[in-house]
């Protein structure tokens, strides 16, 4: 009966939508510049220094208060906006940057409401994400509306804005070569507010950094072209490893085409489109071929190679004395929350591993001058639970922060960041 409820409001909609038109004597007009549109598909035509621009010919209405623009393609940047703006808004502007107009961007996770200085709004978008935008009309007051917007059906946040007469358009923005997204402009929303659907979005601020990697819970995804080395997805936790959290383990969801995932400790500000490992401030142990990479592009061999089902782990074994920077001191105390349980694999039991059983890997001459002013620490690496090996290596400013790297398509895997505590 539900199903037959929500066609029959949809069937009202459209009529509704045809006897404005008829009423207005011409159809809606739409405004479209250095955007290509093929049906309800939208793509980037610009050369990634001007920015392109799409305005809907109908303002959004009490009949229609919401629409949708699922992103098929984040192209070069990802600098994808929606949002509301005036009839006449310039189309050489990003949705929001200019007065009247109100948008959330992709690439930032920001939101920018008549100003092109965004505030930090929401968490950034990838390929396959949703993004919808909408108004609640009951609550639309003598020239001010409130907006809210969505990702993947969840509503993100709200803001008040002033309207004119003539309403508020739906929009989209672009401004990188290969950008693509899908337009609904007669998308229903209904809001979600199961166990399921809180479950799934509720880890997805543990990351700092997201770059064509899907959240889902504890599940990361890889959501990128998966057609050249530049094409890494990438996704760094937002605290780094500490003398209290120390470790974290990767499972093995679904190897994909190519099973190119990486799990290692990288520098803060690590490159987005290089998997851990292959650039300065980064080690990790990579699944495709059980090499170890620490700061090159030229791998060790160093354990076996890993599929469908295994564990990966990685950790720090920190000094008895080690004490954190003051760049890392926040963090300490965000995980002062967590209470530690043993283990019964015993892996909490290498934090301060003698260093007998194996010996330690040189590496000192492979160290960068930027990180030869740090404190040296070993990063070790486990297999289902057993000890793989170790390379030392120097903290980098801000610490060593958690980072999984995936490169072919549908590349799954499973996240704890906290496998120690109960």
């Amino acid at each position: 009966m539900d199903d037959i409820n929500v066609l029959h409001h949809r069937c009202l909609l459209n009529l509704r939508r045809r006897i404005r038109d008829i009423a207005d004597g011409h159809p809606a007009q739409e405004r479209c510049m250095r955007l290509q549109k093929d049906g309800d598909k939208l793509s980037y035509q610009g050369n990634s220094e001007e920015v392109g621009c799409y305005v809907a010919g109908r303002p959004l209405s009490k009949g229609n208060c919401y629409f949708e623009v699922t992103i098929v393609d984040t192209g070069v940047r990802g600098t994808i906006a929606v949002g509301l703006v005036p009839k006449f808004y310039r189309l050489d502007h990003q949705p929001g940057w200019l007065p009247y107009s109100v948008a959330y961007h992709a690439d930032n996770g920001k939101l920018y409401n008549g100003n092109p200085v965004g505030k930090q709004f929401g968490p950034k978008c990838v390929r396959g994400d949703r993004i919808g935008c909408g108004i609640h009309s009951e609550n639309t007051e003598a020239g001010l509306t409130t907006v809210f917007f969505t990702k993947n059906g969840r509503e993100v946040g709200s803001v008040e804005v002033p309207v004119s007469s003539e309403g508020l358009f739906p929009a989209v923005g672009m401004h990188s070569m290969g950008e693509e997204v899908k337009v609904d402009l007669q998308a229903q929303w209904l809001l979600v507010e199961d166990d399921t659907m809180m479950m799934v979005d509720s880890h997805e601020d543990d990351w700092g950094r997201l770059n064509d990697v899907r959240v889902s819970g504890t599940l990361l995804e890889y959501v990128g072209k998966g057609k050249s080395i530049m094409d890494v997805g990438l996704a760094q936790a937002r605290q780094p490893l500490t003398t209290r959290c120390h470790y974290y383990e990767v499972e093995i969801v679904d190897a994909g085409e190519k099973c190119y995932i990486a799990l290692g400790l990288a520098r803060r500000d690590y490159p987005k489109n290089r998997h851990p490992g292959w650039s300065r401030g980064s080690v990790a142990y990579h699944a495709d071929d059980g090499k170890i990479f620490h700061g090159s592009g030229v791998g060790d061999a160093f354990g076996p190679r890993c599929f469908k089902g295994d564990i990966m782990g990685c950790g720090i074994m920190f000094p008895r004395d080690y004490s954190l920077d003051r760049e890392g001191s926040a963090d300490v105390e965000d995980w002062d929350r967590l209470e530690g349980h043993p283990s019964q694999q015993g892996i909490q039991n290498v934090l301060y591993l003698n260093g007998e059983e194996e010996e330690e890997d040189d590496e000192e001459g492979e160290e960068i001058p930027q990180e030869q002013q740090g404190r040296k620490v070993t990063v070790f690496f486990t297999r289902n639970g057993k000890l793989m090996g170790r390379r030392e290596m120097a903290v980098p400013p801000g610490g060593l922060y958690p980072t999984v790297g995936m490169l072919s398509s549908g590349e799954k895997v499973k996240v704890d960041l906290h496998p120690l505590s109960g």
